[in-house]
């Protein structure tokens, strides 16, 4: 099965022109990458005007909405990982907050899913450094989370970052509130947390739940080569302009080049790619949501 995120929350908009930012241009791509053989997308949503990273539940409904107009079929997965960033100040004043910082409660970050209901959910399972800010939950806000997804009938898509939030995951799934099999995205090469090589790929799969439905991808330029080892390995895939925005040295992508570049990957190792209807099924998503 191929996900592909489309847009992210980094600056990758500044460096090529393809990453989509207002919400016709996600939607659009979206729909191009299904074409190209994705079963499901993960999509963040960004200010229209100017491309900066945004929480507003009008724009992930528009998204949503473009989507569905055309195809009730692909699987949508609205990122879960918005408002958890942690600016500090100088080392002398660390509390002094940078007013930039963009840091809610649990229940914030998952409004507009818990409000539109999409096929999937991400779980940021976890807090992780990145570069100078971190990404901060708690055990007690995950379980607040993971309750509310699981009330609104919304699947969660537990995404790890390092071994420990694979033991964090585990955690929650021994209490009842993530479901089994559980979707795991193994997230790789995102500085300071577990790297994009074959050793970090392994390490992480090697303490998933034996009943996991497992997901990876590769910051930069080790996305394709953590797509094929991932696939290799039992796995599934995830690519796009979120994580990576070039198809080779120099060479900029579009989410559609990078999904059917997957595709070459998949076939050539021998397998074939999952449409939507199995991968709805290897899911549990048998329908799209009531009320998207």
């Amino acid at each position: 099965m191929i996900t592909c995120a489309l847009t992210g929350s980094g600056d990758g908009h500044k460096k090529n022109p393809s990453v989509p930012v207002t919400p016709k241009q996600i939607a659009e791509d979206a729909l191009r990458a299904a074409k190209a053989g994705a079963a499901a997308v993960h999509a963040h949503v960004r200010e229209p005007d100017t491309g900066e990273p945004s929480r507003r539940r009008e724009l992930y409904r528009e998204v949503l909405e473009r989507i569905r107009e055309v195809d009730d079929s692909l699987i949508v997965n609205l990122t879960g990982g918005m408002g958890g960033e942690m600016l500090f100040g100088p080392p002398d004043s660390p509390l002094e907050f940078p007013a930039e910082m963009d840091f809610v409660s649990p229940t914030e970050r998952i409004e507009h899913i818990l409000e539109l209901r999409p096929d999937i959910g991400s779980f940021d399972c976890g807090s992780v450094n990145f570069g100078d800010a971190v990404y901060a939950t708690t055990p007690s806000w995950l379980e607040q989370m993971a309750r509310q997804l699981r009330e609104a009938g919304v699947a969660p898509e537990v995404e790890v970052f390092d071994l420990g939030h694979i033991e964090l995951a585990k955690s929650l799934i021994a209490k009842g509130l993530l479901p089994s099999p559980t979707i795991f995205q193994l997230c790789l090469g995102v500085r300071y947390g577990a790297p994009a090589t074959p050793e970090g790929l392994l390490a992480m799969r090697s303490i998933l739940p034996a009943d996991s439905v497992w997901f990876a991808f590769g910051v930069g330029a080790r996305q394709l080569h953590i797509a094929g080892l991932a696939v290799l390995l039992g796995g599934h895939v995830r690519v796009g302009l979120e994580d990576n925005i070039y198809l080779a040295r120099g060479v900029l992508a579009t989410n559609e080049q990078l999904v059917e570049r997957a595709v070459k990957i998949i076939e050539s190792l021998g397998d074939k790619v999952m449409d939507v209807t199995a991968a709805r099924r290897m899911l549990g998503l048998t329908a799209v949501q009531p009320g998207t």
